[in-house]
């Protein structure tokens, strides 16, 4: 059950929602759950809402092309969002401006499978390293 709760925990921090899996992470770790099991729960639930985020992005697009190729702004933007995207994931760890990344991956329709490539080993090794304190 503790290990469900991680999960949700950490699905709801991936999302745009003002939420910290890092807190219930480490709260997990030091009520005795295995770091192993923490390790599952924590990042499947991490990068199951990354996943969320870029489809969320990719259908944002679908409603919004035709506002964005119509400005010259919005343009600029898409390019830019598609030439440095995946730079840009590098930084998808981070807190507040992490999970806007994910959603604008999927919306300059950066590749699905290099997308969870980067950002989801990034959401692991996260874990990996907080948990190492503990």
């Amino acid at each position: 059950m503790a290990e469900l709760a991680l999960f949700i925990s950490a699905f709801l921090a991936a999302t745009i929602l003002p939420f910290s899996s890092e807190v219930a992470f480490v709260a997990a770790l030091k009520s005795g759950m295995p770091f192993s099991s923490a390790m599952i729960a924590a990042s499947s639930g991490n990068i199951l809402a990354i996943i969320v985020n870029y489809y969320l992005g990719y259908f944002l697009y679908e409603a919004t092309k035709r506002k964005l190729f119509h400005s010259k702004v919005g343009k600029k933007a898409f390019l830019l969002g598609h030439r440095y995207g995946y730079y840009a994931l590098l930084l998808s760890w981070l807190p507040i401006i992490g999970d806007p990344l994910t959603i604008v991956a999927g919306l300059v329709r950066l590749k699905f499978v290099w997308f969870v490539i980067i950002a989801g080993v990034l959401r692991v090794l996260r874990y990996l390293v907080l948990g190492s304190f503990f």
